[in-house]
């Protein structure tokens, strides 16, 4: 399955896994790299340039495969040391990145002069034109179901996939709701070049996540999502739990006069707690409507072999059934209308 995507990134099969806080480590990027996707180390999680170098030097030792970096800009008052992050990319010979968060321009000189390929993640067809518009060689588009920040317009992928592909010339992917072959194949009639999946990865045997995460992820339905930190203006997807409904009874009570600090408690520093240690009613942790899709935790070669051949056998059969007329005479064999 070719597309401008697999063209653009040297990979076998239309998938990305986007950067995860305190997920997106060697172990989960080599993964997915040696099973034909895009695999993502989260810059981030690391702590210092230096950590990033030896995490890109570990992944090397995992895979010969593509595989990324995820750097997100975000406002702050200490800034993370950007420059370090970026020469540590660069001399550990990554070719693609995955941007969030704040505009990337500044940033994308260095990067594509060094032959990297940029990929932003935005939320709206707005922020995508303008990723376009910079420079950025692709665009993750970001439907409201997604894990994390979905932004503030609340536009599903149904709407915002076929919008982008009215208005861009860039290729971009589809995230948020992502799981199988269905999704796989909705994202292409869309317009997608393929798709970026996060939540879904996390239910794998080579996340490194714990266990008690991946049984949450197994027991959640569609509806045990939250959206928080709305009323800041940074809205965020998480799974529900003791934590995240303690929130959201603070949003409630302290309505437009709430702070960061007043939720810091469920937020801040929550991850490794949480990811790393199981303590699962903490805090909020972001995660997308997809859980509900989620039904095991296979390996990650096992995840993207059963989406491809899914997404295979639907085109070449269902879809093609409906075009040549024989997906009518099945069903009227196999459930024959009642007398």
């Amino acid at each position: 399955m070719r597309t401008r995507i697999t063209e653009l990134f040297g990979i076998e099969h239309p998938i990305i896994q986007g950067g995860m806080h305190y997920v997106g480590f060697a172990e989960m990027a080599a993964a997915v790299s040696n099973a034909g996707g895009l695999g993502i180390i989260t810059a981030l999680t690391q702590p210092t340039p230096e950590a990033l170098a030896v995490e890109i030097a570990r992944c090397r030792e995992m895979t010969d495969k593509p595989f990324g970096v995820n750097l997100t800009f975000l406002p702050a008052v200490t800034q993370p040391d950007y420059p370090g992050y970026i020469k540590a990319i660069l001399d550990g010979g990554i070719r693609a990145v995955e941007t969030a968060g704040n505009n990337p321009q500044k940033w994308l000189p260095v990067l594509q002069e060094a032959g990297v390929k940029v990929i932003h993640k935005c939320t709206s067809v707005r922020h995508s034109l303008k990723a376009e518009a910079i420079g950025c060689d692709a665009v993750s588009v970001d439907g409201f179901e997604c894990g994390g920040h979905p932004g503030e317009d609340d536009v599903p992928n149904f709407i915002l996939l076929p919008r982008a592909a009215e208005e861009l010339k860039i290729p971009f992917v589809a995230s948020g709701g992502m799981a199988d072959g269905r999704s796989l194949v909705a994202a292409l009639s869309l317009g997608a070049e393929g798709m970026n999946m996060g939540t879904r990865f996390m239910a794998t045997i080579e996340a490194p996540v714990h266990a008690n995460v991946k049984a949450a992820l197994l027991a959640a339905s569609e509806l045990d999502t939250r959206l928080v930190m709305r009323p800041l203006r940074n809205t965020e997807r998480v799974l529900t739990n003791a934590g995240v409904e303690r929130l959201i009874e603070k949003e409630k009570a302290l309505g437009s006069a709430i702070t960061f600090n007043d939720i810091a408690p469920e937020v801040a520093g929550v991850y490794p707690r949480i990811l790393r240690d199981g303590e699962m009613d903490l805090g909020a942790w972001s995660c997308g409507m997809v859980a509900g899709l989620i039904h095991d935790v296979p390996t990650v070669k096992e995840l993207i072999d059963r989406i491809i051949s899914e997404a295979e056998t639907i085109i070449r059969g269902r879809l093609h059934r409906l075009l040549d007329g024989s997906f009518e005479s099945e069903t009227t064999r196999r459930e024959p209308a009642l007398a």
